[in-house]
């Protein structure tokens, strides 16, 4: 098929940045996607029979995508604020973060944790978040800093609380009310099996929620998550990138040489450059090298509704409860107990868990005719380890999601079950995966959302974080140096290492 400047193993959201990055900058650029659509896990589904809802069905929500990639690449997406940050059932009442409204969410925390103390200090705790987020994300998208030259901008007590020691401590010793030391740590803890009290993995997990764009908030995107790749395509190919789907990558050499199957018969291309947006354990197998398979932590389920379920606390309106992030049985010590017990093998008793509902601030992924009669809700669960799945997948998946709903129930005025919306054959509209499905399904190894543990966002040895030990091949994904989640800048970075 001929020779390129750059071949990007996989079309995911990272690819597609660096595509058009690439491309944009005179390039010629191959981008190779196995699956029949580019996007990777940012994508929008129908996975309900009859059923006109475009569900963010594994990754949902945007924080760290940088606005300066947005506007470098002219795309065309919009991102909505949530007025609500988060609601926190606590027997009969909750806390409630209002973003708009500073007095309630006062009021809120007084009448939870029965004083003023907790409030303060959630104000002091993220008053120092905010100074970090807004020091480190433009150096995101630079040559890594030293570790030395991140404490010195940051400053000395944020460097002590968030990168030194373990967060479990820091929110120990700041907050009081074990409901508010849980909502605060569970940022720690999204797609990552850690215990907050020993393991500074917990710490790089909290630093890339709490960073997001200099700010830390979690936006919604307009028309789902396919939205976001949707418009990334559209400015790799406007640039001039192509673009091959069905195009399964089954080696690359270190010389640039990448070989792939697709419905025609196998296929070579030569490089001058290989930017791999694959999971370094993917890379590992096409290299023909051992290594190591992480392990994924997460239960994904999404619903349709046919109504929002009832609050315990009838002074908030579910809307305002469920537009936000809803946490479900998420307090630190209920945390604790279901990371002992999955760390022992069990599906946890009460499994930690936090939803909400895209349609709330975008009705646009219903369809016309469910519109102002239905509900997405998108359920992320904690402590849910791949190896729990690994002997009977589906046995292990119909008991992890019974366990759910009786966790959700425990906290809502009514089964969750009751709420579900009906397909045209008469089923819930309910899909649940585990961390061996995102295994089977979508290639990730353990089912690992990140593609691997997050990495702390500095180096002593600098360099953009996608350098491999291949002089022409560069990590651009989810598992490159500051990767993560839906951000695009592991894609920005290779392709600026590229450049340079």
């Amino acid at each position: 098929m001929g020779s390129y400047d750059v071949v990007v193993a996989g079309g995911g959201h990272n690819g597609l940045v660096a595509a058009a990055y690439l491309a944009q900058a005179g390039r010629r650029v191959l981008v190779l996607e196995r699956y029949d659509h580019v996007g990777g896990l940012a994508i929008s589904a129908r996975p309900f029979p009859g059923v006109d809802v475009r569900l963010s069905r594994y990754s949902y929500l945007v924080s760290l995508l940088p606005s300066r990639i947005v506007r470098d690449l002219g795309l065309e997406l919009e991102l909505r604020r949530r007025r609500y940050a988060s609601y926190t059932p606590k027997h009969e009442t909750g806390l409630l973060v209002d973003n708009e409204d500073a007095g309630r969410t006062a009021e809120s925390f007084r009448h939870v944790t029965g004083g003023d103390a907790d409030h303060k200090a959630w104000q002091d705790f993220y008053g120092m978040t905010a100074r970090v987020a807004r020091a480190l994300a433009p150096t995101l998208l630079e040559p890594l800093r030293t570790p030395a030259e991140i404490e010195r901008i940051v400053g000395a007590q944020a460097w002590r609380d968030l990168f030194e020691r373990p967060i479990g401590e820091t929110v120990d010793e700041r907050f009081g009310d074990d409901t508010v030391r849980g909502v605060v740590l569970t940022d720690a803890l999204i797609g990552t099996f850690a215990d907050p009290a020993t393991d500074l993995t917990a710490n790089r997990c909290f630093l890339y929620h709490v960073i997001g764009d200099g700010t830390g908030e979690w936006n919604v995107p307009v028309g789902g998550m396919g939205a976001v790749s949707g418009a990334l395509e559209a400015a790799a190919r406007r640039a001039g990138a192509e673009i091959r789907t069905g195009a399964e990558i089954v080696g690359i050499s270190p010389s640039g040489e990448v070989t792939f199957v697709a419905g025609d018969g196998e296929h070579t291309v030569n490089g001058g450059h290989v930017l791999v947006n694959l999971p370094p354990a993917v890379l590992d197998r096409v290299l023909d090298r051992p290594g190591a398979v992480p392990e994924g932590a997460q239960l994904k389920v999404n619903m349709v509704l046919a109504r929002l379920p009832r609050l315990k606390d009838a002074s908030v309106d579910p809307k305002a409860a469920f537009s936000g992030t809803f946490h479900i049985n998420e307090t630190r010590d209920q945390l604790a107990a279901a990371y002992a017990q999955a760390a022992r093998g069990q599906i946890p008793e009460l499994p930690p868990a936090e939803v909400y509902c895209h349609s709330l601030t975008d009705p646009s992924i219903l369809g016309p005719d469910l519109r102002g009669r239905a509900e997405t809700m998108t359920l992320f669960g904690l402590h849910m380890p791949a190896r729990l799945f690994r002997e009977n997948p589906e046995k292990a998946r119909k008991e992890a999601l019974r366990a759910t709903f009786a966790s959700i129930n425990r906290v809502l005025a009514e089964p969750i079950e009751d709420c579900l919306l009906k397909a045209h054959d008469g089923t819930p509209c309910v899909e649940v995966k585990s961390p061996v499905d995102l295994e089977r399904d979508a290639g990730l190894p353990g089912g690992h959302i990140f593609h691997t543990d997050l990495s702390w966002p500095y180096a002593e040895e600098g360099g953009w974080g996608a350098e491999t030990e291949h002089e022409r091949i560069l990590m651009c994904g989810a598992g490159a140096r500051r990767g993560g989640g839906v951000s695009g800048i592991a894609g920005h970075n290779a392709a600026m290492a590229l450049l340079a």
